[in-house]
């Protein structure tokens, strides 16, 4: 018999800054795992190992402190409830989003944020 042998992909590790942002998505996607995962082509066990060390990290949903919430109920310039959420983050910066908003670009604009 004359077998070829098959060849291995071989996968490159994804730096600490890859391994962040891709919980930062996950994140902001508003899915479960699972459904992330399948979505990315990415293996459950890796999402939680980066999961389990942004919380070692101090990062993540886990790692966040609580904060005082005001729940507004006042009309937008057209008389109808919005149904956007305004977030008052440190020194004063606030971020507004509407509905249907693109949650990938609240990602990014959140890590040059962190940034400053």
């Amino acid at each position: 018999m004359d077998e070829q042998p098959k060849a291995l992909a071989v996968r490159r590790r994804r730096s600490w800054a890859e391994a962040a942002e891709l919980v930062a998505d996950y994140e902001a996607s508003g899915l479960n795992q699972r459904q992330f995962c399948e979505s990315r082509r990415l293996c459950l066990s890796t999402l939680s190992r980066y999961l389990k060390r942004s919380r070692e990290l101090g990062g993540g949903a886990e790692g966040a402190r609580w904060v005082a919430v005001e729940v507004s109920r006042e009309s937008g310039a057209t008389g109808t409830r919005g149904s956007g959420l305004a977030v008052v983050v440190g020194r004063g910066r606030k971020i507004e989003v509407g509905r249907g908003f693109d949650a990938p670009t609240l990602v990014e604009l959140m890590k040059v944020l962190e940034r400053v």
